[in-house]
């Protein structure tokens, strides 16, 4: 049998949380390290530390891993051309239900307007997509115009770094296994550089850290 895709994997991992908001939805480490999902802010309105980073958006803006939207849409009602990108069909239905433009996609595949984007995002948890964040940035830069910057959420300074595989659980449902990362404020520069890009900026909101890279 033939490995699933990055696509496939998310799809499938992460799927089950999308179509089951209500309920207890983890996301399991092949290391043990278990955390919870906060499916319910995902289906909510944009929360207050998301507006930091609407703030930094003046010009078109691609949401990868958009999830129901409320980044895509939040962008949309303040003015800034924005498309959402994710893998899960449900996921870029509700996006469109909110307003938003969301299109049904790999980030790895070609995407519109490669090259012509000043920003690319990547929150809650985004950056683990395909569990190489050098990979997943050098991505991020080519999908970037040459002034843009890349957007991220990461985990608080002191979490460290980790690479490997997960899986999601939903109620009694283990989703399939999918390669995943994360990284801290201080783990991100190494793979930025590999990406040819610089951390501008760091900074906390609502309890979360963001972060703000351009091109070296």
């Amino acid at each position: 049998m033939s490995r699933l895709s990055t696509a496939d994997e998310l799809r499938d991992g992460f799927g089950g949380a999308l179509r089951r908001r209500a309920g207890a939805h983890w996301l399991v480490q092949a290391d043990g390290v278990r955390r919870r999902l906060p499916v319910e802010r995902w289906h909510g309105p944009a929360e207050a530390a998301i507006a930091t980073v609407v703030d930094r958006c003046h010009g078109p803006t691609l949401d990868l891993g958009c999830g129901p939207g409320r980044l895509t849409a939040a962008l949309t009602r303040s003015g800034v051309t924005t498309l959402g990108v994710d893998v899960c069909a449900r996921a870029v239905a509700l996006a469109r239900s909110r307003g938003a433009v969301a299109v049904q996609a790999d980030l790895f595949d070609p995407l519109p307007a490669e090259g012509r984007w000043r920003h690319v995002v990547l929150l809650d948890g985004n950056i683990g997509i395909g569990g190489d964040p050098g990979r997943l940035l050098r991505r991020c830069r080519e999908l970037l115009h040459r002034d843009g910057t890349v957007l991220v959420e990461l985990e608080p300074p002191g979490s460290g770094a980790w690479q490997g595989r997960a899986y999601v659980v939903s109620g009694r449902r283990r989703g399939p296994g999918f390669g995943w990362a994360r990284l801290d404020t201080r783990a991100v520069h190494v793979p930025a550089a590999t990406a040819g890009l610089v951390v501008r900026d760091v900074h906390p909101a609502g309890g979360r850290w963001f972060a703000e890279l351009a091109g070296g």
